[in-house]
This record gives C-alpha cells, sequence and structure tokens, in this order.
C-alpha cells in the first residue's frame, strides 16, 4: 500500500505533506514520535503545515497514539483491519521502542454483566528480539 491509497481509503485529500508523513510511517518498523517523524521528513514543509497534517490523520484515524506511562507518546499507522485501539502494543525497555502487536480480542476477555467494552488499550513491556540478544 502506497501513501495514496492510504489516504484515499481514509477519504482524505492527498497533500504533499500528509503523503510525506504517511510514507515515513509506512517505512519505519515500529512507532514513531512527532519528533521523529519531523526529523525524517526535514524542511520539505514549514511547522504549521506538519502540524495541521498530523493533527488531520490523527483526527481521521489513519494514525493512532501511543502513550508510553503517561509522559512519552509515538504514533503508528492505523492498519486495515485493525482500529486503533484493538491492537496490542510492546514497549521495549532497553532501546526504548514501541511496536504494534497482532490485534486482541474482547471474546478472550470476561466482563461483567451489563458491562460494555468501547475501546481496548494493552501496552506489554519486556525486551525486544533485538536487544534480548
Amino acid at each position: 500500500m502506497n501513501p495514496s491509497e492510504v489516504l484515499h481509503n481514509h477519504r482524505l485529500k492527498s497533500t504533499s505533506c500528509r503523503e510525506g508523513i504517511v510514507e515515513v510511517m509506512l517505512q519505519a518498523s515500529r512507532a514513531l514520535s512527532e519528533a521523529e517523524i519531523k526529523t525524517i521528513l526535514g524542511n520539505r514543509h514549514d511547522r504549521t503545515t506538519f502540524y495541521r497534517s498530523f493533527k488531520t490523520l490523527i483526527k481521521k484515524e489513519v494514525i493512532h497514539q501511543i502513550v508510553i506511562d503517561k509522559n512519552e507518546v509515538r504514533y503508528a499507522l492505523n492498519l486495515p483491519g485493525i482500529h486503533q485501539h484493538e491492537h496490542v502494543h510492546f514497549h521495549c525497555s532497553s532501546c526504548n521502542q514501541v511496536f504494534c502487536v497482532e490485534p486482541v480480542s474482547e471474546a478472550t476477555m470476561t466482563l461483567p454483566s451489563g458491562f460494555d467494552v468501547s475501546e481496548t488499550e494493552i501496552m506489554l513491556k519486556g525486551k525486544c528480539n533485538h536487544c534480548k540478544s
């Protein structure tokens, strides 16, 4: 999938900045901070254009926010078939990278009668395969 297709699938107009952000995230094997995305893009877009585009991608659920220990935020693409909060994140305590993991189903959880799940956030912590070796 390329950036234009991702934006089209979310019914968003393609702009060079939106495409650039999505391209960076498509090429990343992990969740990235806003600063990392901006650094990789370089000075191709002014600050205002970048932040407006970035906020639009969040609002339209093209990307999702991952909060680590209530003080650090990373972002990842919403992949086809995976809603924003229906998958697990893994945070490596050694290299500080965050990875999206396979979807989790509420069917595996037992809730009290009458409870209704609106979203699921699960963060696993440990060492990634690179740091473990």
